[in-house]
């Protein structure tokens, strides 16, 4: 999966950029078939504001934002808010047997 890191009048560490692309790797995995993604970075002011965007072979493409004091808790925030996203998306009867089955339920 190609990510690209998108930077604006921000500035960001490499451990920022490497926690980002660690916290959207884990959310992709839920995701069917992720293809790319953005990872953006701004800064307003004092606000730190995230913004992950993960587009899957489907076409779909699932976008989170987040704004923080800091670009650590707002990429924390993003990716839960990518997780939730993915999480809620429709599966097939039999992707979620597979899912059931996988977790131990009846």
């Amino acid at each position: 999966m190609e990510i690209v890191f998108q930077i604006h009048d921000a500035p960001v560490s490499e451990h920022m950029k490497k926690r980002a692309e660690l916290a959207l790797r884990k959310a992709a995995r839920r995701a069917q078939r992720p293809q790319d993604a953005v990872i953006r970075f701004q800064v307003d002011g004092t606000v730190k504001r995230v913004e992950l965007t993960l587009h899957t072979a489907t076409g779909k493409r699932h976008v989170a934002k987040s704004d923080a004091a800091y670009f650590g808790t707002a990429i924390a925030d993003a990716a839960r808010k990518l997780t939730m996203q993915l999480d809620h998306t429709k599966r097939t009867p039999k992707a979620r047997a597979r899912m059931l089955a996988r977790r131990g339920g009846a």
